[in-house]
């Protein structure tokens, strides 16, 4: 079968690790604070905090945000459930924001709307999590211009991002946010096996997420409440979490990011590719921001339902039939029991639309011209 998505392990990768089981680290060592400079550097960001998921990034990131309980987080309802879970970790309440059918993105004249409404009612959110679909960035401009009318802080989501770029900045610049996260699944643009990378520009921010991905414990004396016993001496000061990224996991990420705008690059061939030999079929294919140069973590056709015999449920089961690996990303977020158990809100009306005839295709920067062409094929045959 075509997976949706597929990492690439090269000898380079393999001897980097190999390097690093051999040496006297494994778990905190060098290649953690090498990974995140070169984070740091490649994105133009002051600070890059290494953890283990983006999942543990995003909630470290509403801690020092000062997420609580009694606060709103807002988020899109087109993103998987740790954009959003991530504020219920620090007990606060959770909303959704309507996408733009063009971008699959949090759409900024219905954040608009929900503001002006949220202002009146005394339910403005604390956190606004700006989730870049796909790897196209939001319209961060929109929504800063926002977050200073309204109060908000923003996290930029960016697990699908990484090597994208708005307005010729890097995606993870923070130039129009507080925080951004990256994670490096297997599937996604880079991996370190599991693992995730908060950036900011902000050097009191770092420096608590740093303390947060670490039990709370420091061993730095200016934080300390008295002057430290001896040099094996640290106090804990918060309660914090074992998100520690491994030096392993972070050599693999260095040997990683040194290919990531060929990795790129090629993810652009192939989405072009996807956009010349789909353009006969009843299919909608990505729409390109001229603000946004697109990552490409997925390839996101929507079916014209209308203009074809067969149900979104029965296009994608043939192509799984077709051994095309297919995924739908994602369930809108409030349709999940948990959230429904919460009392979200369901009112989307583009979320819904969405998830009636989104598919993603495969895509990884190695795929075939063959491996395409078998896609396309078994989509022609399917829908015409």
């Amino acid at each position: 079968m075509i997976p949706y998505g597929k990492q690439e392990i090269i000898q380079e990768d393999i001897d980097t690790v190999v390097e690093v089981l051999k040496s006297d680290f494994l778990t905190q060592g060098p290649q953690v604070p090498l990974f995140e400079k070169a984070i740091a550097d490649y994105v133009s960001a002051e600070h890059a905090i290494a953890v283990n998921s983006a999942t543990s990034a995003l909630h470290i990131a509403c801690l020092v945000l000062g997420l609580g309980k009694g606060d709103w987080l807002w988020t899109s309802p087109i993103t998987f459930v740790a954009s959003a879970n991530c504020g219920f970790y620090c007990g606060a309440r959770v909303d959704f924001v309507d996408i733009d059918l063009e971008s699959y993105n949090l759409c900024p004249m219905a954040l608009e709307q929900k503001l002006a409404v949220a202002e009146r009612e005394g339910r403005l959110p604390k956190i606004l999590v700006a989730v870049h679909m796909a790897g196209q960035a939001c319209d961060m401009q929109s929504i800063h211009r926002l977050s200073q009318r309204y109060g908000f802080s923003i996290i930029e989501d960016a697990s699908h991002a990484i090597g994208g770029r708005y307005l010729n900045q890097s995606i993870g610049s923070c130039r129009y946010s507080d925080i951004t996260v990256f994670s490096f699944h297997p599937v996604k643009i880079v991996t370190t096996a599991e693992g995730g990378v908060a950036t900011t520009n902000n050097a009191g921010l770092a420096k608590k997420m740093c303390l947060y991905r670490s039990h709370g414990v420091t061993r730095d004396a200016e934080d300390m409440t008295e002057v430290p016993h001896g040099a094996w001496y640290y106090q804990q000061v918060a309660l914090g979490f074992n998100y520690r990224m491994t030096d392993i996991q972070a050599a693999l990420g260095v040997s990683q990011l040194k290919r990531i705008n060929d990795f790129v690059k090629k993810r652009h061939m192939v989405a072009s590719k996807y956009d010349q030999q789909l353009r006969s079929l009843p299919v909608v294919v990505p729409r390109r921001s001229s603000a946004s140069y697109s990552a490409f973590h997925l390839y996101i056709i929507r079916l014209k339902l209308a203009e074809i015999s067969l149900s979104h449920r029965e296009v994608f089961e043939q192509l799984r039939q077709n051994n095309i690996g297919v995924n739908l990303h994602y369930i809108p977020l409030y349709k999940q029991p948990y959230y429904r158990a919460e009392g979200c809100s369901e009112d989307f009306p583009n979320a819904e639309k969405y998830y009636s005839e989104a598919i993603s295709l495969p895509m990884f920067h190695h795929i075939s011209d063959e491996q395409i062409n078998t896609v396309v094929e078994a989509l022609r045959k399917i829908l015409l």
